[in-house]
């Protein structure tokens, strides 16, 4: 697909000094990456280093760039969970721009421990929103009227659809699981920050991301990994539940338009226009696997039913109209395209995901069951 999306440095507009919350994990490493890679801005890493978090693919950037580039990439070791590290950590960065990232986002995880759910995103993102406006009401001039806070959050907010129908800017909030219920409150929090004490945000909700450099343990990483050793590949129910895919880097596209050229208090949904059943995409998986490694066709053989998730959403979908016709994004990649190349990625990166795995102690087992 032949769309044109602007550079990072057009987009930043002056703003030199950005903080990511959660850019050691998936999409905020991807956001800092394209910071470091089109832009000379200070880019300020916030993330607690949890399982999920690893800088590999940043100091693959890092070291491709050189020393002007490492120079301005700064980690900052901290949990949002931890209110007086997160005022220094701000105090540090002297944000023009904060995109806040950071959050527990795994549903299974969540049914079997929601705790840190609430801790890491509802209380850290509290902690946040405090600290930034302490920030915010600090400056003056040039950098209050640019600065912004850019929210991230989820489809997962808006419920279950059924057969017809997309998730809108417009839909009501109907969280059903504890990690959506955990970003719906933050959601609820930053607004409620905007109309009370004027703190300027922006906020989007998108649909199921994928691409290089995932952890592990979300669908389509473990469907790669499990069809290319061979392994007994867990389809949840009857298959049916369908997700609409958002290729990373068309994300990461979205957030930073949304976060410089976004207006202020306006939220924008994120979708990939990849609807699919889950089904669907670990056959076109397993066919991808056929054409690497014919010798082991079917991949498909290996698909097991196992009981569903409790309380599975059965359909998201997501309608970006608002997003492409105010600010002009369209997504990169079609679902096919992003699909052979995360496919390709994580089969010459397999030690990759061994190393991880092994820190985070994750063997790739199933979680969020819940006990009988």
């Amino acid at each position: 697909m032949s769309v044109s999306m602007p550079t990072a440095a057009e987009l930043l507009e002056g703003r030199r000094r950005v903080l990511v919350t959660g850019g050691g994990g998936f999409i905020g490493g991807a956001v800092v990456r394209r910071l470091l890679l089109e832009s000379d801005a200070l880019v300020f890493n916030l993330d607690k280093m949890g399982y999920a978090s690893d800088l590999t693919g940043i100091e693959a950037v890092l070291s491709e760039q050189g020393a002007a580039a490492t120079s301005r990439h700064q980690l900052l070791h901290v949990e949002l969970a931890d209110a007086d590290a997160v005022q220094q950590a701000v105090q540090q960065a002297d944000p023009d721009l904060v995109l806040h990232l950071a959050a527990e986002s795994h549903v299974d995880r969540s049914i079997s421990g929601p705790g840190v759910f609430l801790e890491s995103n509802v209380t850290g993102t509290y902690n946040l929103l405090q600290a930034v406006r302490t920030h915010y009401e600090g400056l003056s001039g040039d950098r209050k009227e640019r600065f912004r806070l850019h929210h991230i959050s989820t489809d997962e907010v808006f419920g279950s659809l059924g057969a017809e129908g997309r998730f809108s800017e417009t839909t009501p909030y109907d969280p059903r699981s504890p990690y959506s219920a955990s970003k719906a409150a933050s959601d609820h929090l930053v607004q409620a920050w905007h109309h009370t004490f004027g703190l300027p945000v922006v906020l989007t909700n998108c649909s199921n991301n994928y691409g290089p450099w995932q952890f592990p343990e979300k669908l389509i990483p473990v469907v790669i990994l499990k069809a290319a050793n061979a392994e007994s590949i867990p389809l949840y129910g009857d298959g049916l539940n369908v997700r609409d895919w958002l290729y990373v880097e068309d994300h990461v596209d979205a957030l930073l338009l949304a976060a410089c050229r976004g207006a202020v208090g306006r939220s924008y949904c994120v979708g990939g226009h990849g609807e699919r059943t889950n089904r669907k995409i670990v056959e076109a998986i397993c066919h991808q696997l056929d054409q690497h490694t014919p010798s082991a066709a079917p991949h498909s053989a290996l698909i097991r039913r196992v009981t569903d998730r409790p309380g599975h959403d059965r359909r998201y979908a997501i309608d970006p109209g608002r997003i492409s016709s105010e600010l002009g994004w369209q997504p990169r990649h079609n679902l096919e395209q992003g699909l052979q190349a995360t496919v390709t990625w994580y089969l010459e990166h397999q030690p990759w995901c061994s190393s991880v795995r092994d820190r985070a102690r994750y063997d790739g087992s199933r979680l969020g069951t819940l006990k009988p």
